[in-house]
């Protein structure tokens, strides 16, 4: 077969060591499906694959031992999953995938999150809701963008290791009429967390400087003195990545940020790496972190902050500066 496999990877497709077969890539934002989908994704493996599924590092599903003659009777199979996720939804300035083609890009890579806080006690937001509002705004997309959301500050999703990672926070809520001085947050706290917590006059004062939002000495205290804000605050950590080159985790570039300035940020960026892409890197891609090396972080930032307006409690790294392994 004469195949164009810079246009089968981005149709979602992977170029494998068996000549005339790939694998397919399914994209889950945010990790989370219906159950119903894993039916017909047991399906297409099994009469169109070899009968197997990865279950891949960024939550998607990946089929091997499709032959290549078939990729479009899969695009048409994968109708439903994308419908179902929405992932081909018409959204302001987004470039929508084309019914029946399956994923008309795959340059954006799928967004990541952890479970979230519909289920976990530690997770301090609903991190598949805004991984799939994330997902709308920004794919399809030619561009090699990682994003990943985790709900409190353990990152059981490793969100350091990518281009954007976006940690759940919560400003602590003290009613000191409900608090009986057992000291379970300030233990907590101090084993925990950050140590932010102290007695004075027998009841609890938190350093603000100290805090980090991680929501901690909510779940340890037995009165509900202490509770969660009603208002979500996120840490915007940027420009992780592992590979050969220079591996890093990222570094925080807001504190106390909310959902508008993150999203209007990512978007920012693709308007940024769109300016400063280097077309001539390998398949045409350079990572983000690359490209802010070589322009300097005050150059990304200046485009990143373009119209964005910040809530009083935001805090922005004035100069981030990346460590990592060098060779």
């Amino acid at each position: 077969m004469d195949i164009n496999t810079k246009a089968l990877k981005k149709n979602a497709f992977r170029v494998t060591k068996e000549r005339g077969l790939t694998a397919s890539r399914i994209r889950v934002p945010g990790g989370h499906l219906n159950a119903r989908y894993l039916g017909l994704i047991q399906e297409i493996a099994e009469m169109y694959g070899n009968g197997t599924v990865h279950l891949t590092t960024r939550q998607g599903f990946e089929i091997p031992g499709i032959s290549m003659e078939d990729m479009d009777e899969i695009n048409t199979k994968l109708q439903p999953i994308i419908e179902g996720l929405e992932i081909n939804q018409e959204v302001e300035g987004s470039n929508p995938n084309i019914k029946g083609k399956g994923y008309t890009s795959a340059g954006t890579r799928n967004i990541c999150a952890c479970i979230g806080n519909k289920v976990c006690p530690f997770g301090n937001y609903n991190t598949s809701a805004f991984a799939k509002r994330i997902e709308k705004a920004i794919f399809p997309d030619d561009l090699h963008f990682k994003v990943a959301l985790t709900g409190c500050a353990n990152d059981c999703l490793k969100v350091r290791m990518h281009d954007f990672g976006i940690i759940g926070m919560t400003e602590p809520q003290y009613d000191a009429y409900r608090c009986i001085s057992c000291g379970a947050c300030v233990k907590n706290c101090k084993q925990r967390a950050t140590g932010a917590l102290r007695f004075e006059n027998f009841k609890v004062v938190r350093d603000d400087e100290k805090c980090i939002g991680c929501g901690e000495c909510v779940g340890k205290c037995p009165t509900n003195a202490w509770t969660r804000s009603e208002k979500k605050y996120y840490r915007l950590a940027i420009m992780g990545r592992s590979g050969k080159k220079n591996p890093r985790l990222a570094e925080d570039f807001l504190i106390w940020a909310d959902e508008e300035s993150i999203l209007k940020i990512i978007l920012n960026t693709y308007d940024y790496v769109n300016e400063y892409i280097d077309r001539t890197a390998p398949g045409g891609k350079e990572h983000i972190g690359y490209i802010v090396d070589r322009t300097g972080f005050k150059e990304y930032k200046k485009w990143a902050l373009k119209d964005v307006e910040f809530d009083e409690k935001t805090i922005v790294k004035e100069n981030i500066y990346w460590s990592g392994i060098r060779y």
